[in-house]
């Protein structure tokens, strides 16, 4: 048995998860979706990266079982985030349609033109928080700008996880993630998989993706 932390995209909580967590439960996994500060109930527009870190840490060292740390978009950073800080309760790394940083790196740096000039737009009203993009579910929270902005801090033992796995999402326009998945293609510590859908994948092809969560232990 194995634990399975599922951390959202911007302005999603952990219920962008729940169809992925119903199916590892059913397959005798516990599944643990996160609702990082400023995406739930409670707003936290000062909240940063570091903050989003620190609590998947804290969710990674509640637990005795292995580890699957998943992330989708805005969450690959936190995956990379946390697993620097305990790589060694962690079995397996899973990026869906992530960013995929190194030590320096933010989501306003990775990311491209386009979303600058929406994260800029979503930020009018208050200068703290992100406004949801308007075709997202109404579920969603402004996001808190520092954690676009502040930059990660990694030593590198992030990559000491054994395994590593980036799942593409190929079937929408303007993605800043085409370059990234080309070039862990071809590096031989990861595995990559791709879909022909949107960006969500985690909501839009829930169990071929609990196929490849379920390959990792």
């Amino acid at each position: 048995m194995a634990t399975f932390i599922l951390i959202p995209g911007g302005w999603q909580g952990g219920w962008a998860f729940e169809t992925v967590a119903d199916l590892l439960v059913a397959h005798g996994h516990n599944a643990e979706p996160l609702t990082l500060a400023g995406l739930g109930d409670v707003s936290a527009p000062s909240a940063n990266l570091a903050l989003h870190i620190s609590e998947a840490v804290r969710a990674i060292e509640a637990h005795r079982d292995d580890i699957v740390l998943v992330g989708h978009s805005y969450g690959g950073m936190i995956v990379s985030g946390a697993a620097d800080v305990a790589p060694a309760k962690i079995r397996a790394l899973v990026y869906s349609d992530a960013y995929v940083p190194e030590s320096g790196d933010s989501v306003w740096s990775l990311t491209s033109p386009a979303f600058r000039e929406m994260f800029i737009a979503g930020a009018a009203a208050d200068g703290l928080t992100c406004a949801p993009p308007s075709h997202l579910d109404a579920r969603c929270r402004p996001h808190p700008m520092g954690t676009f902005l502040q930059a990660i801090d990694l030593s590198g033992c992030w990559r000491d996880v054994p395994r590593k796995t980036f799942v593409g999402a190929h079937g929408w326009e303007g993605s800043p993630f085409l370059d990234l998945y080309r070039r862990l293609s071809a590096d031989p510590a990861w595995t990559t998989f791709t879909f022909d859908c949107g960006h969500n994948i985690p909501r839009l092809k829930p169990e071929a993706f609990v196929e490849i969560l379920l390959a990792q232990v």
